[in-house]
């Protein structure tokens, strides 16, 4: 199911034995844009902290409640790493999260800690510069704060990043939702984030492979309605892409064409 992530704000998030808190942000990993991890505000019974939930411990989505049911006690939640989400992630702290709740390590092909050792005589600026190198190896993102990254087409700017469409069965980010500015005001447009050229995190900045005009005449994105399969296919249409549900099923046949053709014998 697609759904907008402002929708998803605010949520309660209830564990097994009671309520956590409330869904405020979440982080994604700008390499494959999957979601990592939602951050949850715990109000007093945590003293407001916020922690990080994993999309592997989320059990069910209450929509008519607008509730996330997660297997998992508000002691296990109380007990977890410290994650201060105000600072930059490093692999360190995620490392260390996810040993905790026994979750695999998503950026290695052969998990495992990431362990920072340190010697009697090492100076402490090393340290620290080891932790800087750390956070800046992180592919976490926050989305809130990209919400705000101007996006400029193969043309010039277009507008702004104002949201994100995730699948919350894969919990995915399927489309980027594109808020036009002096163009057409007004209009907002969604793009997949496969056809962003570049991202510059410095300037807060997104580059589309797409132009302006492209944009321009890309069909229209209403948040208060649903995103049906003939608005994606619609849209992959216009924007000339393969829709990302026939990836797969078009290798897939392909392959199965070639099992099924016979192939005449070689003549020696």
């Amino acid at each position: 199911m697609l759904k907008n992530l402002k929708d998803l704000k605010g949520f309660s998030i209830r564990a097994t034995d009671g309520e956590l808190g409330t869904l405020n942000d979440f982080y994604f990993d700008d390499e494959t844009w999957a979601i990592r991890y939602l951050t949850v505000e715990t109000g007093g019974w945590l003293g407001g902290k916020e922690v990080l939930i994993s999309p592997f411990a989320i059990l069910n989505t209450d929509w008519q409640a607008k509730c996330l049911d997660v297997v998992l006690t508000k002691k296990q939640v109380e007990n977890s790493p410290n994650i201060d989400t105000h600072k930059p992630v490093s692999r360190q702290h995620e490392a260390s999260w996810l040993g905790y709740y026994g979750y695999p390590v998503y950026w290695e092909s052969n998990p495992g800690p990431v362990i920072v050792t340190t010697s009697s005589d090492e100076p402490e600026e090393s340290i620290d510069q080891m932790m800087d190198l750390e956070s800046r190896d992180s592919h976490l993102r926050s989305t809130q704060i990209v919400s705000a990254y101007n996006i400029e087409a193969l043309d010039g700017e277009i507008g702004h990043i104002d949201g994100f469409v995730i699948d919350n069965d894969a919990w995915a980010i399927r489309y980027i939702e594109v808020a036009t500015r002096t163009w057409w005001p007004g209009k907002k447009v969604l793009v997949s984030p496969a056809w962003i050229a570049s991202l510059n995190w410095m300037e807060s900045r997104a580059h589309l492979a797409l132009t302006r005009e492209r944009i321009q005449t890309a069909p229209a994105y209403l948040e208060d309605q649903p995103i049906t399969r003939d608005y994606e296919a619609q849209l992959f249409n216009h924007y000339g892409k393969l829709p990302y549900w026939l990836e797969g099923a078009t290798l897939k046949s392909l392959f199965a064409s070639a099992a099924a053709t016979p192939t005449e014998p070689i003549l020696r």
